[in-house]
């Protein structure tokens, strides 16, 4: 870690830039910034910069939309992952069984807070396969991490049940699931916490970083409002020496905002998966995950298996199709996590949907010509 790691993302965008259907659907979404900036204005002048009157508001907002009590404003969804570990008491020593195909901020997140990440392989549906956690479960087990992939519910009464059993906390990586539904739940108000982002390309997004942790329990609530602002009670009392991470009162604006379209911005990309998997199933190459009625996916990604997975998409990519790989190298096997001893082979499932799965752009900013043109590429591709 000797060579310099300089910002690789401004090259990142501006190659995004050359694909005519993009993952990247920002300047579509913000084309009414003048609004935005207008209720920003009024930030300015107020001055309440830092823990505001907005983000209150936006958190009572939140909160209802996920179907929660609480819901506490975070600066990412990284932190709210990491500080939902620190308010269960979660630090050296301790253990947090969660799955290798994830994004790396799970598992930051858990290494961050001083813990060990312990593994579970996921199922053939992205998610963690919930009949191996009890199996890795030992007394230094301080919570379980499952990880609502792409905005897939995992099948949460089993792992509930478990940690219930157990009397181990529920805090889920919801990051990818904003509006997600587990039989007629919403996954905020399933287990202890749900944690969610509003990174640019979420489903719900900022013009920057911002997190939230929807939660039932007031205690959370409490100890997780004194960890986002330095562990003070009041301006002149300091309860706990702790972090700064706070949700700031300008993206607070712009999630507020981005409240009023979450409803159409969720049905969009759900119409654009279904539409893509009525083409899709029929090409013998491509299996499809499927999908549960009693499960309410919202499309983050939409991730499908596919043979050749490599050639399909520098195909796609050359004919102006922004088809990503999430992820190409699961946790496990990541230089970071080379001291955890996980090799290859410990976990098939994960390794075979980090070496075959493909995203496609499913955004609400892509027309059924683009699903076609897509479709049509794809079949042709094939044969």
């Amino acid at each position: 870690m000797t060579d310099l790691i300089e910002n690789f993302l401004p090259s990142q965008y501006r190659q995004n830039d050359e694909y005519k259907i993009n993952h990247n659907y920002l300047r579509d979404q913000f084309s009414d910034k003048d609004q935005i900036l207008e209720k920003i204005r009024r930030v300015v002048e107020r001055g309440d910069f830092t823990l505001g009157e907005e983000v209150d508001l936006f958190e009572r907002e939140f909160a209802s939309l996920s179907g929660v009590k609480f819901a506490v404003g975070v600066g990412s969804g990284t932190d709210a992952l990491f500080l939902s570990l620190k308010a269960h008491g979660v630090g050296p020593g301790d253990e947090v069984i969660t799955t290798p195909f994830t994004f790396y901020a799970t598992i930051g997140a858990i290494v961050t807070a001083g813990a060990k990440p312990i593994f579970v392989d996921a199922g053939e549906d992205f998610n963690i396969d919930y009949s191996l956690i009890e199996s890795k479960i030992t007394s230094s087990t301080k919570a379980i991490m499952p990880v609502h992939w792409s905005g897939r519910p995992c099948e949460m009464d089993q792992i509930i049940d478990i940690g219930a059993r157990k009397n181990i906390p529920i805090i889920s990586d919801a990051c990818h699931a904003i509006k997600a539904e587990y039989k007629g739940n919403k996954i905020g108000g399933l287990g202890e916490v749900a944690c969610f982002s509003f990174h640019p390309l979420k489903n719900l997004n900022v013009w920057g970083d911002g997190g939230i942790v929807a939660t039932n329990s007031s205690e959370v609530a409490a100890k997780l409002r004194l960890l986002r602002n330095h562990g003070l009670a009041s301006r002149d009392e300091c309860q706990v020496f702790a972090y700064n991470s706070r949700l700031d009162t300008i993206q607070a604006v712009v999630a507020r905002h981005m409240l009023e379209k979450i409803e159409s911005i969720t049905e969009s990309r759900i119409n654009n998966a279904h539409y893509f998997d009525e083409a899709l199933s029929s090409i013998t190459q491509i299996s499809i995950p499927h999908r549960h009625v009693h499960l309410k996916e919202v499309f983050h990604l939409y991730s499908i298996v596919c043979e050749r997975r490599n050639e399909l998409q520098k195909f796609l990519n050359q004919n102006g199709v922004d088809a990503k790989i999430h992820y190409p190298v699961p946790m496990h096997l990541q230089p970071a996590a080379s001291h955890l001893g996980y090799k290859q082979g410990d976990f098939p499932i994960a390794e075979k949907l980090s070496k075959n799965t493909i995203s496609l752009p499913v955004h609400e900013f892509i027309t059924k010509a683009d699903c076609d043109h897509v479709i049509k590429l794809i079949q042709h591709f094939y044969g």
